[in-house]
């Protein structure tokens, strides 16, 4: 029989089948963080149970930590809390930690992949819903609650329902100045933020198979932010050529025989999805976000819909009184106060390249506080190996250290109420990035053009 890329995944994971119609599935690896964590070991000491396999867990705080002065004790009282009871957790039960101030330590869904701990054909979860951005390497990744953390933690397993399947097919060459986080904010706006409700999704066609690594964990990341339980993609020589070399990696001793098995990860030709999907790259252009939901989104050209045009009036109402904006016009022009280039979906050093590359020579505007948070301690490194902080310093951008910072304002790191912030993350919801704080999401290119031109800018003229 036929399967799918997903299918041949989750079908070697079954442990067993469970009356119901639910599968016991086998977990591979399981990344853990300051926020999702503590309730688990709590349970699991009042249950007096043991971590079934800590060789396959690895924690990195991320969430709450602060990113100017890394070396200092954290200021905030709940975020040091948080902190230090992931610390002292995982010292008690010998579990490892990139703690902060490690070379390895970062936002957990960055360094998964950098090190070479995510692999192709894994089962991955984590406390926090971005977990599916493993799933650009061919792997079941997916974000899990907290008494499922626990389950995990006990076991090394979990209770699911197998979800639907869906594909969505992305073909041709994408326009100058359009990328990876214009491709799923585009489709996000044409499925809608319930159109992968129940569904696990791969995203397949020759612009997928053309973007880099970094791409398709964009991709993936916001895969959920369309209702998916997640993401994925099959893995090929750009998966591989990545890989290699990484500290967790397969060795070159059993190279080829992790490569085969790369080679079988991809949907069988005649399979059977249960919904697809079908676009054309020359469609998209460089995107950015209106309202309060990652589904609002148009083309930097298009105009925001008019009340006859949405379905949901009340709430889409709700939202442009929340950003301050009218139906029917467009974004180009308006001013911006802050730029956040950063979080788990756009923090990677091809990012950082690409805003580099941008703004060298150029200065940001005066009424933009744009900051850049690397995603690992190891990007940030490398950037200043390359001398992008350099070019960030001179064009009055703020190189900080890693950390989620103000995806989420979990932190120090918060958007003043009323003000407006084109950022790089995954989410704009109402106080999302602080307070009454008002979100556009796009992608890194965009916020570096943005934050150069003090309002919202089609950048594509100022492209060499």
């Amino acid at each position: 029989m036929a399967k799918t890329l997903f299918d041949k995944v989750w079908d070697a994971h079954i442990v067993k089948k469970v009356e119901g119609d639910q599968d016991m599935i086998y977990i591979d690896k399981h990344f853990i963080h300051e926020v999702t964590s503590p309730q688990a070991f709590a349970e699991l000491k009042k249950r007096d149970l043991p971590i079934y396999r800590k060789e396959n867990m690895v924690a990195t705080p991320d969430h709450n930590v602060p990113t100017l002065n890394q070396h200092l004790p954290i200021t905030e009282d709940l975020s040091r809390n948080q902190v230090d009871t992931l610390l002292k957790n995982c010292a008690e039960h010998n579990i490892d930690i990139y703690e902060l101030g490690h070379e390895n330590h970062g936002i957990v869904h960055v360094i998964g992949p950098e090190l070479g701990i995510t692999k192709p054909g894994m089962t991955i979860v984590c406390g926090d819903s971005h977990t599916s951005t493993h799933g650009a390497f061919g792997a079941i990744a997916f974000g899990i609650g907290t008494s499922q953390v626990a389950m995990v933690m006990a076991s090394q397993c979990l209770l699911q329902s197998k979800p639907k399947v869906m594909r969505i097919t992305v073909d041709g060459d994408l326009n100058p100045g359009v990328g990876a986080k214009d491709v799923i904010l585009y489709i996000i706006s044409k499925l809608g933020t319930g159109g992968g409700t129940g569904y696990f999704v791969e995203f397949a066609g020759s612009t997928i198979r053309q973007l880099s690594m970094e791409g398709r964990m964009t991709i993936c990341n916001m895969s959920i932010e369309m209702g998916a339980r997640g993401g994925m993609i099959a893995p090929d020589e750009i998966t591989l050529e990545y890989m290699k070399g990484r500290d967790f990696a397969p060795k070159q001793e059993v190279w080829s025989d992790f490569e085969a098995y790369c080679t079988s990860l991809k949907t069988d030709e005649d399979a059977q999805f249960d919904m697809e999907y079908n676009f054309d790259a020359k469609d998209i252009a460089p995107m950015i976000t209106y309202g309060t939901n990652p589904g609002m989104g148009i083309g930097i050209d298009e105009q925001i819909p008019s009340l006859a045009e949405v379905e949901q009036v009340d709430s889409f109402k709700k939202s442009l009184n929340y950003m301050g904006f009218e139906a029917g016009e467009k974004l180009i022009g308006k001013p911006i106060n802050w730029v956040f280039i950063g979080s788990c979906t756009n923090s990677r050093i091809e990012d950082l390249r690409e805003v580099a590359a941008y703004i060298k020579g150029k200065k940001k505007a005066d009424n933009v506080n744009a900051i850049i948070v690397p995603g690992s301690r190891r990007v940030e490194q490398q950037a200043k190996e390359e001398d992008l902080h350099k070019v960030f310093e001179e064009a009055g951008f703020l190189l900080r250290e890693p950390g989620c910072s103000a995806c989420l304002a979990m932190n120090e790191d918060k958007i003043p109420e009323g003000e407006y912030c084109v950022s790089t993350s995954n989410r704009n919801f109402e106080g999302r990035q602080g307070k009454g704080s008002r979100t556009l999401l796009s992608s890194p290119l965009m916020a570096a053009a943005v934050a150069i031109a003090g309002e919202i800018v089609d950048y594509r003229s100022h492209l060499n």
